[in-house]
């Protein structure tokens, strides 16, 4: 039990970056790549995914 709550807060973190990413992907235009790769990266890869898509996806102007 102690474990999971040493735990809670990263997967909290996990969680609301990854709702953040997905929300940033829906309302880009254009991204480096296929919206549904990114999808996939951002859902599956634990925290590297929104964080690459930040980094790497997003096509800055």
């Amino acid at each position: 039990m102690d474990i999971i709550m040493m735990l809670a807060p990263l997967i909290i973190i996990q969680f609301l970056l990854m709702i953040v990413a997905i929300i940033a992907l829906l309302k880009t235009e254009q991204t480096n790549g296929p919206k549904a790769m990114w999808a996939v990266i951002i859902i599956f890869i634990g925290f590297i995914g929104p964080i690459l898509f930040f980094i790497v996806g997003r096509r800055q102007y």
